[in-house]
């Protein structure tokens, strides 16, 4: 619609954008993601490759944060992005408060791979969302693959693929995000020291969470906590 272009043409530079689900090919279609990381919904992903072959398109995220310009996955994936602006803006301690108003969590597990149709086991007691609970209750101790196999009462082939069926990830790389998760909570509503917060969240070193956080973040865990700290009212 011409009309819809021309609104987007009067919005100030520098103005935060998002869209949710199919709104993507709205901010697509008016240049505004031309040579950035996007997603969409995962159902319409090769349609918007080919209309819009100049946009890097994640078919496996929730949303895609690039400061000024924000996309998001399928309709529920709008919560996930309102909340890490919420977060971003407020800190943890507020966007937590939200997600509970809301009864939503703060955090989903993984993108939205793990909604994509695909052949899944059926519903049983032998998923791996138990020992996810149960890993979630423990991340301050060392974690093996085997522990968490044996916990889910199946072979280490077995779990890893159920796993990655069921969230998306390896379970080697949810154990790390959710460690991080919660090493920003901590360093965003606490003052223990960053070598503690490494220990709580069962990183061996500080200097392992320094090295993860960079990695997912850019900054390190002191430059983070200055941040967050500072803008939560």
């Amino acid at each position: 619609d011409p009309r819809a272009l021309a609104a987007l043409a009067r919005v100030r530079p520098g103005t935060r954008l998002v869209s949710i689900c199919t709104g993507a090919f709205l901010l697509a279609a008016a240049g505004l993601l031309d040579g950035r990381r996007a997603t969409t919904h995962w159902a319409l992903t090769d349609h918007f490759r080919e209309l819009f072959p100049r946009v890097e398109l994640d078919a496996d995220v929730l949303f895609v944060d690039h400061g000024d310009v924000l996309t998001s996955a399928g309709a529920a994936s709008g919560v996930d992005v309102c909340l890490h602006l919420v977060r971003r803006d407020h800190g943890s301690e507020v966007a937590n408060q939200v997600a509970r108003r809301c009864v939503v969590p703060p955090y989903r597990d993984g993108g939205q791979a793990q909604y994509i149709e695909r052949p899944v086991p059926p519903a049983s007691g032998t998923g791996t969302g138990p020992t996810r609970d149960w890993a979630l209750r423990r991340l301050d101790r060392p974690l093996s693959l085997d522990e968490l196999a044996a916990h889910a009462a199946m072979s280490t082939r077995t779990f890893a693929r159920r796993f990655r069926e069921e969230t998306g990830l390896s379970p080697g790389r949810w154990l790390t995000q959710q460690r991080l998760r919660r090493a920003r909570h901590l360093l965003e509503s606490s003052d223990l020291p960053v070598e503690r917060v490494a220990h709580e969240v069962g990183f061996a070193t500080a200097t392992s969470l320094r090295r993860h956080l960079a990695a997912e973040a850019g900054v390190a865990p002191s430059a983070y906590r200055r941040t967050f700290r500072a803008s939560v009212p």
